[in-house]
């Protein structure tokens, strides 16, 4: 007898500098050119892009059996690269489309949204600027917050993806950016669930923070729950920094996706994607993701984090 309900997966990957090989004058790509520290080529972008092509065609595959039916990711420098991966071999039959919006970030790289045009139906997307300052009190340009709304085999909801400001200059020291995003963020959804109390609201994205940091606590704490938070253990998470496991990259919902005689779309369980063929090899770093660059040595990876993913049920 078939079942009432469908599962679906709903995903997020920071894609590590998905980058074209043109220089854009107007950002600091340089790094990602043939002539810059980086050497990046033709080649080596056809190869990340297979791979990246890959390795989302699987994430939730197993549970579901199906690629996943919407894909929030990080660090895609524009339309270019977005469409040479739905375009990739792994994909091109999946039926995939994309949102994007340029962002004012200084290196170029945006979030984008992915998405399987059968299952999911865009109603709208806006971007939302988030303004935060540097140490000596300049504007620092930063990723767009992403929203779109839309229809997920007839239940509405509406996506945030984001990329908060890297601790790069200090995790103390770059605190304050990241509770400002996360108060961004608060602001948007308060905007929706002020439309209706019981909107369905999923916030994902590489936040540069774990589940037990300050500003996703701000979020857990509102009315959004964080079932990433039992992921994140000294030995497991979705990326490494000097032999820590952080886990930076979540997906939390809103508490209407946890009332299953009420709402037809559940939230059923979280996890975090570690196929083999992302995992590093080298005995000293065995287990860690396996990245495209250490520094400006080319490594072959796919990216320097793991995707990470959500299960839906929707009754039919």
């Amino acid at each position: 007898m078939p079942s009432d309900t469908s599962l679906y997966t709903i995903g997020f990957y920071n894609l590590e500098n998905l980058f074209d090989t043109e220089d854009d004058p107007y950002t600091l790509d340089d790094d990602f050119t043939s002539t810059g520290r980086k050497k990046w080529n033709e080649k080596r972008f056809k190869r990340k892009v297979a791979a990246l092509g890959k390795t989302i065609s699987k994430i939730g595959k197993k549970e579901t059996g199906f690629p996943p039916a919407i894909v929030g990711v990080a660090e895609v420098e524009n339309a270019t690269v977005l469409e040479a991966l739905v375009q990739s071999k792994a994909l091109r039959n999946s039926n995939y489309e994309y949102v994007h919006i340029d962002s004012p970030d200084e290196r170029g790289i945006d979030v984008a949204l992915l998405y399987r045009r059968d299952i999911f139906e865009v109603e709208a997307f806006e971007a939302h600027t988030l303004w935060v300052t540097n140490e000596v009190g300049e504007r620092d340009y930063t990723r767009d917050i992403l929203q779109v709304d839309g229809m997920l085999k007839g239940q509405f909801v509406s996506i945030l993806i984001n990329h908060w400001p890297s601790r790069r200059a200090g995790t103390e020291e770059t605190n304050e950016k990241r509770i400002a995003a996360a108060q961004r963020v608060l602001e948007i959804a308060d905007t929706l669930i002020a439309k209706d109390s019981d909107s369905q609201i999923l916030i994902m994205g590489d936040f540069n923070d774990d589940p037990q940091s300050e500003s996703i606590q701000m979020l857990s704490e509102h009315s959004f729950y964080n079932p990433m938070e039992t992921l994140h253990t000294p030995y497991s998470g979705s990326l490494t920094h000097r032999g820590r496991w952080n886990l930076f990259d979540q997906i939390l919902v809103s508490h209407s996706f946890l009332k299953p005689y009420e709402n037809p779309f559940e939230f059923k369980e979280a996890k975090v994607y570690k196929d083999a063929s992302l995992q590093e090899k080298d005995r000293r770093f065995f287990g860690n993701p396996f990245r495209t660059y250490a520094g400006p040595r080319y490594l072959r990876g796919a990216s320097d984090h793991f995707p990470i993913f959500a299960l839906f049920s929707v009754k039919n």
